[in-house]
């Protein structure tokens, strides 16, 4: 009896409790508790002593250590600590490395990949790797190597480089990873870690008095001020705003942060970020050291020591370092700079660079490297060793399938492929995150689409949905994301925090609702799946019907309509002979050109069998059974490709129809003349043969 009702009681049934009781257990809080796997622990436990063991062969000389590796492929420039302090801590211990990107441009470039590729040398090497998006120190600005301080960038242009960079970064880690197995790096799961963060994360949450107690207070204003950047800008430039004497702080407190939270010990940097490491390792010492609480103290041993290092600046052939302000980027956005241009910048470095290239921008031995050294001095007219460097950086940032087709296209005809810009999600193939790089990031679309239409007619106006009818599907399963602040409903929703990328699931609300989201005013973002990104811009209707464009699903736009009125306009235009083969022809030719323009009846164009009336989905199901399912069509892409199917069958029935009437006139003609020459015959002919006698007859 006393067993049963402990355990009603464990299941929390009130009929088992006192009121006292009962009211207690609803009013305290229950703990949220996290539990760890003991496959988890027992996998760490095999990777600390796989660790040790490797350790061990480093210092014996039997395995390669990757601080040797680093330095022999030229990644070290200037270090900020020791050779030794450094050597000894990558190989005792799995520490975690961070490179930080500031969101300044729409996308990364060329010069990002040298310390991203010191960095994932690491990840495949066992160590931690983070990549951090500056949404917060973005809105100050790096003011290094500068003498003008940078132009403020508004929060929608933040927002979508945040955006664009994010899913940039997170597209080469996958890649990173396949290039990893491809060179015999093989994951260990639940050991190998990496993260993608923005330090908006802590600094939207963060008090300033912590950060004015705990770090400003105990730094000094002389070394700041000896600082190279800091006396040039002072006296060769505008002077030096306090936001950006704080910026090298502030970067500081990220590796602080990382160091705390994710034991980040090593920041990796281009060379002109050598003074904000340096600045930085000081920081992370003075917050560690004013830690009150002592349970929470971190050592300040050799084993806790933070240290960095930074990789050599990537310059064009005139020493300019590559980047948005010079104006000599090489983007890596597809639509920035082509996957063929891309490949094409690496098909020109010349010879006497492109061996030190090869060890710095790809995972291919030392000994693989030398081989296609090689091969390419035996003929350096083919450049074998830069197909083999630009193959390489296009795998790592597109995947080894894009990278082997631009091969292609450039050992081959050399001419620059049409572009494969992706419209909408892909509903017959795998949505990669490859693939994804071919859907354009930012669009625009009408206010009045924004508005005052639902989020599923959204959802397909940006391509993220088939039709109207799957943007409500995905709107009732919760498949699409809007960047918004998450778990508020949209009636309340405060939108995403200021330089933050955050998303809640897309729900069927009211139409009005939908302005809750906007960013500034005009920006929406929207997801599918983990990859499949718009970022559209709210335009007004009077832009948009000045841009020419159209969006699937706009009022007026059918393209059946906008066919009948193209040719009701062509009918109504006097100076076309709508008799002519070639003028018909014309306006039937070519499905794209007919649908942009918008003004005929069809039937006097069309033959009778394919003619259409009012009803277009009866008349086009008859004429195009091949497309049809017993039951009728199944989405707005497969009418359309009907509609495709009917125009074509209709242009190849007035060609078939023209060709006829030709032949026909040819034959009628050919006939005329035939007749035309038994005729003349016949007349020659009389008049050769002599007159018939003349008889008289009388009549008795």
């Amino acid at each position: 009896m006393l067993s049963s009702a402990i355990l009603s009681a464990a299941r929390g049934s009130p009929s088992t409790l006192c009121r006292r009781c009962l009211i207690k257990s609803l009013t305290v809080r229950r703990q949220q508790t996290r539990t760890v796997a003991t496959t988890f622990l027992q996998k760490q436990e095999e990777a600390r002593q796989i660790w040790e063991k490797n350790a061990e062969l480093i210092k014996e000389g039997k395995l390669p250590h990757l601080w040797d590796i680093f330095k022999e492929r030229g990644f070290v420039k200037d270090i900020a600590g020791t050779d030794e302090q450094i050597r000894e801590l990558m190989r005792v211990k799995r520490i975690g490395a961070y490179v930080g990107i500031d969101p300044t441009a729409p996308s990364l470039h060329v010069g990002h990949l040298l310390p991203l590729m010191a960095l994932f040398w690491m990840y495949i090497h066992g160590f931690r790797a983070v990549t951090v998006v500056g949404g917060a120190t973005v809105k100050i600005g790096d003011p290094t190597g500068r003498l003008k301080s940078r132009t403020p960038l508004s929060r929608a242009d933040i927002t979508m480089n945040i955006t664009k960079i994010h899913y940039q970064l997170k597209r080469m880690w996958v890649n990173v990873e396949e290039q990893g197995e491809r060179f015999g790096y093989k994951k260990q799961p639940r050991v190998w870690s990496r993260a993608l963060v923005n330090n908006s994360m802590w600094y939207n949450t963060l008090s300033f008095i912590e950060v004015v107690a705990r770090l400003f207070k105990g730094m000094r204003l002389g070394p700041m001020l000896s600082r190279d950047t800091v006396k040039r800008k002072m006296e060769m430039g505008d002077g030096m705003s306090l936001d950006e004497f704080v910026y090298p702080l502030m970067q500081g407190w990220d590796w602080w942060y990382l160091f705390s939270k994710r034991g980040v010990q090593m920041q990796i940097g281009g060379s002109d970020q050598y003074g904000n490491i340096v600045s930085g390792i000081d920081c992370v010492k003075r917050i560690r050291d004013s830690e009150p609480n002592e349970s929470e103290k971190i050592p300040s041993d050799f084993l806790h020591s933070v240290v960095g290092f930074t990789v050599p600046l990537l310059t064009d052939p005139s020493g300019v370092k590559f980047g948005k302000s010079a104006g000599n980027a090489v983007w890596l956005d597809p639509f920035m700079t082509s996957t063929f241009d891309l490949y094409g910048y690496f098909m020109r470095r010349p010879d006497k660079d492109v061996e030190s290239l090869l060890k710095l921008f790809t995972f291919l031995p030392l000994e693989d490297i030398s081989k296609a050294m090689e091969k390419h001095r035996e003929d350096p007219s083919k450049r074998h060793a830069q197909h083999v460097l630009a193959h390489e950086v296009v795998a790592l940032i597109y995947g080894i399938k894009e990278a082997t087709e631009v091969q292609a296209q450039h050992k081959g005809l050399f001419a620059k492929p049409v572009a494969k810009e992706l419209e909408s999600y892909p509903t017959t193939a795998t949505p990669t995150v490859n693939l994804a790089a071919n859907f354009r990031v930012d669009v625009k679309l009408p206010q009045s689409l924004i508005l005052g239409k639902s989020i599923s007619r959204i959802l397909f106006a940006a391509g993220l949905a088939d039709s109207v009818t799957d943007g409500n599907r995905l709107t009732q399963h919760q498949g699409a994301y809007i960047g918004a602040a998450p778990g508020q409903a949209a009636a309340i929703n405060k939108g995403m925090d200021y330089g933050e990328l955050t998303y809640t699931p897309i729900k069927n609300w009211f139409p009005q609702l939908t302005k809750n989201f906007l960013i500034e005013g005009k920006l929406l973002i929207l997801r599918r799946g983990k990859h499949f990104i718009r970022v559209v811009e709210m335009v007004s209707d009077e832009e948009w019907a000045a841009s020419g464009l159209m969006y699937p699903g706009e009022p007026g736009t059918g393209r059946v309509r906008l066919l009948k009125e193209a040719l009701t306009r062509a009918a109504q235009d006097k100076n076309l002979t709508l008799n002519d083969p070639e003028t018909r022809k014309k306006l039937l030719d070519g499905a794209e050109s007919l649908y942009a323009a918008k003004g005929s009846e069809l039937e006097q164009f069309l033959p009778e069998q394919l003619q259409l009336n009012s009803n277009r989905a009866r008349e086009i199901l008859k004429q195009s059974m091949k497309y049809i399912p017993s039951d009728g069509p199944k989405g707005v892409k497969m009418k359309t490709a009907i509609i495709d199917e009917v125009l074509e069958k209709a242009r190849e029935e007035l060609e078939r129809r023209d060709r006829a009437e030709v032949i026909k006139a040819q034959e009628a003609q050919e006939k005329a003349m035939q007749e035309e020459k038994k005729k003349k015959k016949k007349a020659e002919e009389n008049k050769k043969k002599p007159d018939p006698p003349f008889i008289s007859r009388h009549i008795v």
